[in-house]
């Protein structure tokens, strides 16, 4: 059963043609990975399927009465309202009631009066007309998960990373038939895109993403499409699948063109020698030689980006942190570290969002003063520094003018140099594009141009603060090739895990409150090494709690406190409690009057099992909230 279906879909901005009469379908249960180079229309072709942005031709066709749900690169937020109201504002007439329950319980908890319970007591008989309860349960539980707590936010005040996990909210809660999804860990912890990949893994939500991230896309889809050459091709199976098979056609394509190549070469022999009498069977011979001509001109072997720029050499001493204290205000995100550079270290920096991960590279870059302590730089160092706020530029610059304002020719490693234009066709700008206008490239097309900038400067000293967004996969295998073959030191902040494990040797692991651990190995042996330390910690307390007298209270243990949401949830707990029990008074009362027939009868009994139920998930519930209340 196909719940989308894409029917010779054409889409072209002016005379640059992304796709062209393309057509497939994503079936129920599938969840599906597109795939392309940067600019070839991955996020326009997302934005026509979703509605938000107009075919020139073709259709996009979905079964009828399923629920889609669009995430967006970057959600546009720009409208004030708070993020419950945003993480709410969908029309699905459960979330405007678990939104009404809401706002009523919040507002009776601030002014218990008559007026505010006869809203709350609206709000609850809404509530259960929809079958709201189990939605409002897992949309606190997205909140929670998703680090979402303060709900009267304004979302225009919010960072990139809150923005895209609010949006991410509004996404899930209310269990789309169908999701379209453009980058979903942009922006997200490491920790958080574990908890999205395992969400997504156990749904049975039929899904279609752009991703960059290698093992998000692996343990998450089970079908690849490709956009290539304006053309869409399609493969049923994982990443690994999609590389092996992709390289066959490619293979095949090549044979074909070479093939085509030594035909052209006969006709074009018969073209030149051609009488002036055209025949009607020498015409279709012509027509036959220019399709042959297409064939055989067609680019044989992709251009590949080359990164063979030389690095200056580094001195003995490289960078010395000295007893090293960052801090603003209260909030403290270096305390006391030490730490001596050696020549040719690849370190992963990893921690949750705000920790003071991206603070850190700007300390050892001197980029901002420290609180207290010391870092020595070597004379040698030459910073290559890839921020995660990328290159601000003017949008009417000329892409070639943005080369040529740092340099007019640089040394690769064998001796020779290149220009500014041989420079960017390396980086896969063809000469077309380096005279276009910045305004006209893609969100990874800058950031190719932003690493080639930097990389211009030959340094020896590369610091890359999320590197891989919006980058294409194809780039990122050149850009990691890279990386393997650089000499110098190498410092990368980032959320791809795959890049993390084959670019790095040892992590800074920020822990917060200003403590930073160095662990010796890469991303996956970090999180292993977590993983069994959880387990221990959990198995140790199951033996305490099992071995420990029930009326004896450890004091010193450590107890988590109530969220706010929590703590919104238990004010009017007890209201709902009521609610619900006097409802099933007044059901009971009816069912014992004696006056009603036998279908009335087995209605009534079926609503008060229901109400018995909702009435002790309800109490289990309180206790849970009034033993956490206690902490």
């Amino acid at each position: 059963m196909n719940y989308l279906s894409i029917e010779q879909l054409s889409k072209s901005f002016g005379a640059k043609k992304l796709f062209n009469h393309i057509s497939f379908g994503i079936a129920r249960g599938e969840k599906v990975a597109l795939v392309a180079r940067n600019g070839a229309g991955k996020s326009t072709l997302l934005r026509i399927i979703s509605g938000s942005e107009i075919a020139d031709e073709g259709k996009v066709v979905f079964k009828k009465d399923i629920r889609i749900a669009y995430l967006s690169q970057d959600p546009d937020m720009s409208i004030s309202m708070t993020v419950l109201n945003y993480v709410l504002s969908d029309d699905s007439p459960t979330l405007q009631a678990v939104k009404k329950y809401e706002v009523a319980l919040e507002k009776y908890s601030t002014n218990p009066d008559d007026a505010n319970q006869r809203l709350l007591e609206e709000a609850t008989s809404l509530m259960e007309y929809n079958n709201a309860w189990d939605a409002e349960l897992r949309v606190k539980q997205i909140l929670s998960q998703l680090n979402i707590h303060n709900l009267e936010l304004d979302v225009t005040k919010l960072s990139g990373g809150q923005k895209k996990r609010v949006a991410l909210c509004k996404v899930l809660i209310d269990l789309p038939d169908l999701i379209i999804m453009d980058e979903p860990t942009n922006h997200l912890d490491l920790d958080m895109i574990e908890w999205l990949e395992n969400y997504l893994i156990r749904s049975d939500v039929t899904l279609l993403l752009v991703t960059h991230d290698r093992y998000f896309l692996d343990r998450i889809c089970n079908r690849i499409v490709e956009l290539d050459d304006n053309t869409i091709y399609t493969y049923d199976g994982n990443y690994e699948y999609f590389l092996e098979k992709k390289a066959e056609r490619k293979a095949i394509e090549n044979a074909e063109i070479e093939k085509a190549q030594n035909t052209m070469r006969k006709e074009l022999d018969w073209i030149r020698r051609m009488p002036k009498a055209r025949t009607t069977k020498s015409k279709s011979r012509i027509d036959a030689f220019y399709e042959l001509k297409e064939r055989a001109t067609k680019k044989k072997i992709e251009r590949e980006l080359e990164l063979q720029v030389k690095m200056s050499r580094l001195g003995n001493k490289i960078i010395e942190l000295k007893d090293v204290c960052k801090s603003y205000g209260e909030l403290n995100l270096i305390d006391h570290f030490n730490y001596i550079f050696k020549a040719g270290e690849r370190i992963g920096i990893v921690g949750p969002n705000g920790v003071g991960k991206s603070t850190f590279l700007n300390v050892i870059m001197g980029l901002e003063e420290l609180s207290s302590g010391k870092i020595e730089h070597g004379d040698t160092v030459i910073f290559g520094y890839y921020s995660q706020q990328g290159l601000k530029l003017k949008e009417d610059m000329r892409v070639i003018e943005v080369i040529k304002e740092v340099a007019e020719h640089i040394e690769l490693n064998n001796n020779t140099s290149v220009s500014a234009s041989q420079l960017l066709n390396m980086f896969l700008f063809t000469n077309e594009m380096q005279y276009s206008l910045v305004s006209k490239l893609s969100g990874g097309e800058r950031k190719r141009l932003y690493l080639c900038r930097i990389l211009m400067k030959n340094p020896n000293f590369l610091v890359l603060d999320e590197p891989t967004n919006d980058l294409d996969l194809a780039t990122l295998q050149i850009l990691e090739d890279f990386l393997l073959k650089f000499r110098g030191c190498l410092i990368i902040v980032s959320h791809d895990r795959y890049f993390m494990d084959k670019l790095t040797e040892h992590l800074f692991v920020f822990e917060g409150k200003g403590q930073i651990r160095d662990f010796w190995g890469n991303y996956s042996e970090y999180r292993d090494e977590e993983t069994v330390k959880t387990e221990e910690k959990e198995l140790e307390s199951f033996i305490k709690q099992e071995n420990k007298p029930l009326e004896v209270e450890n004091s010193a243990s450590i107890k988590r406190k109530l969220s706010y949401i929590e703590k919104k949830e238990l004010e009017g707990i007890d209201k709902e409690i009521e609610k619900l029990e006097a409802e099933k008074g007044r059901l009971t009362a009816e069912l014992n009057s004696g006056i009603h027939e036998h279908h009335k009868l087995t209605e009534l009994a079926t609503q008060i099992t229901n109400l018995d139920k909702q009435i002790n998930a309800k109490t289990e519930r309180w206790i849970e909230l009034q033993e956490l209340s206690q902490n």
